[in-house]
């Protein structure tokens, strides 16, 4: 699969995927406040990949640490753990992968400096090897919600490139299609940042399974005239009762699956649940700057000087959502019973 965010020698890189399609380009951060900045510019965006990136530069950051032991340790430690934490604040997984670093840290402190860095190493090269055999449980199970013959439509990107490997909500449909299932995909543009235009169909493209690019206000249309089976998107953050924030749009989409009959299913990891929050009201929303909207591929599109707004997700209430997949299985309303499950 792609190489979406991998260690190599001290340093971490991944794939820009502000270029793609059209430049296969590759960046390498050798500081954690580099790792910070690929994640705030979307180099590597997706709940999952940022979670990895962000475990990967708390090692780089636990790298340039000097003080062995004692207040000095701790306190340079939460400062690189802090700009990590700050970078994007409503995908859960970026949070859940700090706290298993912060845990290990934690853990070794007492042994000294070396023994942290290896520590921390070891547990984010853990974490991304965990992501990836966790997408193809998702995958596994969600395949069998897919039937022989269906389209499929998704929205933003929930492959490969948004995770380790395979992907989430992709993962569900590479694994139909190995299964012997013949699947084909719209892929929403996903505006402004056009993820679904350059990303899931790029990915799609690459592995020779059918997909079809259309606008965002399209999905509509296209489901009352019986052309949507199923819908199936990732996610960046569910709460309890199984409210889920995922890219800007997918609440839209989920009002007009229910309205056509159409089965809504979101695909993501138990990493990305968030037991703390009853519901979506508690999900902090990103606002990202203005000119993703005014440009396209850094050409205006507008009045220079026009007021902007850019919420990056929308939350979708659970009762639009047909079931959740994760890695455990499938899960249905009500959902507080259904995801009550303990973070590893």
């Amino acid at each position: 699969m792609l190489p979406t965010i991998a260690w190599r020698g001290r340093s971490v890189v991944m794939i820009d995927q502000r270029k793609l399609p059209g430049q296969e380009t590759y960046v390498r951060c050798r500081t954690y406040i580099q790792v910070a900045q690929a994640i705030e510019k979307m180099v590597v965006r997706g709940a999952p990949a940022i979670g990895i990136a962000a475990a990967y530069g708390l090692v780089l950051g636990a790298m340039a640490l000097s003080a062995e032991t004692g207040r000095s340790l701790d306190r340079d430690f939460e400062k690189v753990y802090k700009r990590l934490e700050r970078t994007r604040p409503t995908a859960r997984n970026l949070f859940w992968a700090l706290e298993r670093m912060k845990a290990t840290y934690e853990r070794t402190r007492p042994h000294g400096l070396r023994a942290i860095r290896t520590a921390l190493l070891e547990e984010a090269k853990a974490i991304e090897r965990e992501d990836a055999e966790t997408n193809r449980a998702i995958g596994r199970h969600g395949q069998a919600l897919l039937r022989d013959g269906w389209t499929v439509l998704t929205h933003c990107n929930a492959g490969a490139l948004a995770t380790a490997e395979y992907g989430t909500a992709l993962g569900v449909i590479r694994a139909a299609v190995a299964e012997g299932k013949t699947i084909r995909v719209y892929a929403g543009e996903t505006r402004p940042f056009l993820q679904g235009a350059r990303l899931t169909v790029w990915e799609l493209d690459r592995d020779g399974i059918p997909v079809v690019l259309i606008t965002d206000s399209m999905a509509g249309w296209f489901m009352r005239r019986g052309e949507v089976d199923v819908v199936v998107v990732g996610a960046d953050r569910i709460a309890r009762n199984g409210d889920t924030a995922n890219k800007i749009g997918t609440y839209s989409l989920a009002v007009l699956a229910k309205e056509n009959g159409v089965p809504f299913y979101v695909a993501a990891p138990t990493s990305t649940i968030d037991l703390s929050l009853a519901d979506g009201g508690g999900i902090p929303i990103e606002e990202r700057g203005p000119d993703e909207v005014r440009e396209v591929g850094g050409r205006l599109i507008t009045l220079p000087y026009v007021e902007v707004r850019n919420p990056a997700f929308d939350v979708t209430p659970a009762a639009y959502i047909t079931a959740i997949v994760t890695e455990r299985g499938v899960h249905r309303p009500p959902f507080e019973k259904s995801l009550g499950v303990p973070h590893k």
